[in-house]
């Protein structure tokens, strides 16, 4: 057994391999700046925390793990360079994670694509765990119901969320790649846009077994391969028919190569998680698992934290958090809002992440949000990056036929906001920065 010493411990994707590692029985210690539910769960579990950087927290003997965020003159970073220490990306390790999973006979099923990722792995991770399969996993966000986002067990199977955005997928091995779909994002990294996303994704296929992509996307039709396919296409490997949306569930039947197999009942909303549930579905099939046996286990999943979750309720004001921060993304949150609270009663939050996504996806950004009754846009969060002269929230909204600019942090913005709401609104939070404690944030101003 190892030790390992993580580089801002604290974030989703870094907190979950650390809890992976250690009930695999490594030695775990690790650094943040904040103090963080994630952070307080490793610490109970036995990892030595730091909160701060510091050379000194870094141990003598340990294999150090960083992420993409992490710059190279981070004083743990110099340290471990100056003693010699091997030293992982984030990346790194999860292909060292999932080798090590395959060397002892387990099935290692990957999701990956521009949108979807972080659900589809949940699901999956979701439904063996409540058939007993006992699978292990490290996911991107919080599985419900089982309150953690990875875990080492004895099943024979290993599930993970493949990140594409900085181009490390090239590394993984899957035995089963599940692509969800592939749209222009990260341009940032990617600066050909799709051309060179396919060209990654290419590669990534290349060293995969066996590969299930989404039929009807797009992006997914100029990918080089044979392919087992899902979507609503006829021609679908995995097809669903006869959807039904209801304000409770939706339902629709399950049909592999145009044979009915069973009906199937999920409580998400919107098209796009019909798309997910048949991406995990076609996933666990080609893995053999009998759907038949794994499909009551399916509308128990109540979906991933900040996927259209419900933080609080303000005197008949619903507050919602969505992770959206991709147009596609939020057409689809909205459009599944709408269906059920009615356009009318959607007030869209909406905080640009990153100013390059913005500057490359304005146009895209503009139509995202038709299913809103009333848009606000706050500043953008930046994510480390620099400002882009011309590129910021006030000149999108002003763009943005209708919407509202609200400057200042998300505590400003909630007590600008909250005068201005009424019984029935439905507010959603959308993006993948500190937009997410906008309902605790409506929540104070109401309480004060």
């Amino acid at each position: 057994m190892a030790n390992y010493h993580f580089i801002a411990i604290g974030g989703i994707g870094m907190s979950g391999l650390a809890k992976y590692l250690i009930e695999e029985g490594h030695t775990v210690s690790g650094s943040d700046i904040t103090d963080t539910k994630y952070v307080d769960k490793l610490r109970k579990l036995g990892a030595t925390i730091h909160i701060g950087h510091s050379a000194e927290n870094v141990p003598d003997d340990s294999i150090v793990v960083v992420s993409s965020a992490i710059r190279k003159d981070n004083p743990e970073v110099l340290q471990a360079m100056s003693k010699g220490l091997k030293i992982y990306h984030r990346s790194g390790l999860l292909r060292k994670v999932s080798e090590s999973a395959q060397e002892k006979g387990k099935c290692f099923i990957g999701f990956s694509g521009t949108h979807g990722k972080t659900t589809t792995s949940g699901l999956c991770s979701f439904v063996l765990d409540k058939a007993g399969l006992e699978p292990s996993f490290v996911d991107g966000g919080i599985v419900p119901g089982l309150d953690t986002n990875a875990q080492h067990k004895d099943g024979n199977f290993f599930v993970a969320e493949l990140d594409e955005s900085d181009g490390t997928i090239i590394k993984y091995s899957p035995d089963i790649l599940v692509i969800n779909n592939l749209e222009e994002d990260h341009l940032d990294f990617y600066k050909n846009g799709m051309s060179d996303l396919i060209k990654t994704f290419n590669i990534a296929i290349s060293n995969s077994k066996k590969v299930i992509v989404n039929i009807d996307n797009k992006g997914t039709q100029s990918l080089s391969g044979n392919f087992i396919t899902f979507g609503l296409n006829e021609n679908a490997d995995y097809s669903a028919k006869n959807i039904i949306y209801t304000k409770e569930c939706t339902t629709f039947d399950l049909y592999h190569k145009n044979e009915f197999i069973t009906s199937i009942k999920i409580q998400l909303s919107g098209i796009h998680n019909v798309y997910n549930t048949l991406a995990v579905i076609a996933a666990l099939s080609e893995a053999n698992v009998n759907i038949n046996d794994i499909k009551d286990y399916f509308v128990e999943f109540t979906g991933m934290g900040r996927r259209f979750q419900k933080v609080c309720e303000l005197d008949g004001i619903e507050v919602f958090d969505d992770y959206a921060h991709h147009p596609t993304e939020i057409k689809a949150t909205l459009d599944a809002a709408a269906s059920k609270f009615g356009k009318e009663n959607i007030v869209a939050v909406f905080q640009p992440h990153r100013y390059t996504r913005l500057k490359g996806l304005w146009n895209e950004f503009k139509t995202a949000f038709e299913e809103a009754g009333r848009v606000i846009v706050t500043d953008v969060y930046a994510a480390s990056e620099d400002p882009i002269d011309g590129i910021n929230s006030k000149l999108f909204a002003e763009d943005l036929s209708g919407s509202e600019y609200l400057s200042g942090s998300i505590g400003d913005v909630a007590r600008k906001l909250l005068p201005s709401l009424h019984d029935g609104n439905v507010v959603i939070g959308l993006g993948a920065g500190t937009i997410t404690v906008l309902g605790k944030e409506l929540e104070k101003e109401y309480k004060e």
